[in-house]
């Protein structure tokens, strides 16, 4: 399940800069991961398939101060600087409210 209706979610949308998607993508996989370290239930990092520079961090949170613990971290000040030059700026963080989730846990999608 990605969140929790009421809950928030943040939305970073990153941009590697050019031939330098796949080390960023190296470097900030187990940072996007961390977050759960830090209270979020869940998240998602993805990477375009039709834009390999394009990726896109999800976070699911009951409060947007657990977000502001795991970005201002050491761990994840850290992270930035060691992928800086990896990444185009200004990376700007788009918060959502949970209006609804759901899944099909258990559920083969082959075969239903």
């Amino acid at each position: 399940m990605f969140g929790r209706p009421g809950g928030t979610c943040m939305e970073i949308n990153w941009i590697a800069t050019p031939f330098r998607g796949d080390r960023f993508e190296e470097i900030w996989r187990p940072v996007a991961e961390a977050v759960l370290d830090y209270g979020a239930y869940s998240y998602a990092f993805l990477r375009s398939s039709e834009d390999p520079l394009r990726f896109m961090q999800l976070a699911a949170f009951d409060a947007r101060e657990d977000w502001e613990r795991y970005w201002y971290s050491e761990e994840v000040a850290e992270a930035r600087s060691t992928a800086t030059g990896y990444f185009q700026i200004p990376v700007v963080p788009v918060w959502y409210r949970i209006a609804g989730t759901g899944s099909l846990a258990g559920v083969d999608p082959v075969t239903g």
